[in-house]
């Protein structure tokens, strides 16, 4: 199958703003064996000014768009650093690949990201996907990643995205505020009701909720694209995602 894999901060750092090593560790274990498997894997990976928080030193994530784009310069670096070093062990390769909206939007841009992706791909590399927070600002900002993720996904023809998060799936209500809330593992359409379930947004080093995870949801089902939100905290779940297992909440396009 050919797999896109969106990480979230939460899973990829404590809240402190720092890495989560051994989160890490096992994300890029299994990933590696699910390639060896014979899975195409794609990542789209947050992080970048999380991490720089930390780096920094910042009491927070940072509010303003220069201290945010400098975050994201210092992050970045450990985030891919972490990737090469990781993935290497395994005898992977991985690419970057950092986009704007202005490369999503533009038709001549949109072709070559999908030409370089696939070619990638066709060399066996893992693309590592990340908004350009370096340079984006809030004009053209694609927002969050949950909606780059499901445009790649889109973009490649995924078989599956994968959202991991610090959340076990879509509720009936909030979890953290409602005990009686149930996971709901299957949904087959996203309707106004649907929607209404989302409530509230992750957090305070990330930028996404499960509002943006619907949209998401919405914007595979429409092309064919089945999609999964899972929790990020147990990386080993993916090999029962990829096998079709009920995990988490999947998204059926068909």
């Amino acid at each position: 199958m050919r797999i896109v894999i969106k990480v979230g901060t939460s899973t990829l750092t404590h809240p402190t703003g720092w890495q989560n090593i051994r989160m890490v560790e096992r994300l890029c274990r299994v990933i590696s064996d699910l390639k060896n498997a014979g899975h195409e894997i794609i990542m789209v990976s947050s992080g970048a000014i999380g991490m720089g928080v930390g780096k920094l030193s910042l009491s927070e994530r940072p509010k303003d768009i220069p201290t945010k784009q400098a975050a994201a310069a210092v992050g970045q670096c450990e985030l891919m650093y972490t990737y090469d070093k990781l993935f290497s062990e395994y005898h992977h390769t991985v690419a970057q690949i950092l986009l704007t909206a202005s490369d999503i939007d533009c038709e001549n841009r949109r072709e070559n990201f999908h030409n370089t992706l696939s070619r990638l791909l066709e060399l066996g590399a893992i693309p590592v996907i990340n908004e350009n927070d370096t340079v984006a600002t809030d004009e053209i900002v694609i927002g969050d990643n949950d909606t780059l993720a499901a445009m790649t996904a889109v973009s490649v023809s995924a078989d599956l995205l994968v959202l991991l998060s610090d959340i076990d799936g879509l509720y009936t209500a909030n979890p953290r505020t409602d005990s009686s809330a149930k996971l709901i593992s299957h949904v087959k359409e996203i309707t106004p009701e649907v929607f209404a379930l989302a409530e509230g947004k992750g957090s305070e080093l990330s930028t996404g909720g499960m509002t943006t995870k619907l949209r998401a949801a919405a914007t595979c089902m429409a092309s064919g694209v089945d999609m999964v939100i899972a929790n990020g905290g147990n990386p080993e779940l993916l090999y029962d995602i990829a096998d079709g297992k009920p995990i988490g909440t999947r998204f059926s396009s068909k």
